[in-house]
């Protein structure tokens, strides 16, 4: 299934987080904090207000509570709004 996102939306998935913290200890699922970094998988079209400024394949920081969780085909994502990407990370 493709998931195509409309107006000023962008999809992300989370980059891959640290299974330890430096000092050596297991984080489990439950205590890992949601990842500020994720990967472009999909843009919308933009909307004359929000321009989209990122493409496919981008690293970038969103804010912490910005977008909507949808879980495809077993993959967690989220969708955003151009605006709450804080940076493209290069």
């Amino acid at each position: 299934m493709k998931l195509n996102p409309l107006a000023d939306n962008v999809l992300v998935k989370s980059a891959q987080q640290e299974e330890t913290t430096a000092s050596g200890i297991i984080l489990s699922t439950s205590t890992k904090e949601k990842s500020l970094i994720c990967d472009v998988v999909a843009v919308g079209p933009g909307t004359e207000e929000h321009p989209m400024t990122v493409k496919v394949g981008d690293r970038v920081v969103v804010g912490k509570y910005a977008g909507q969780e949808i879980k495809l085909d077993n993959v967690d994502y989220s969708i955003v709004k151009v605006g709450d990407i804080l940076a493209v990370v290069e």
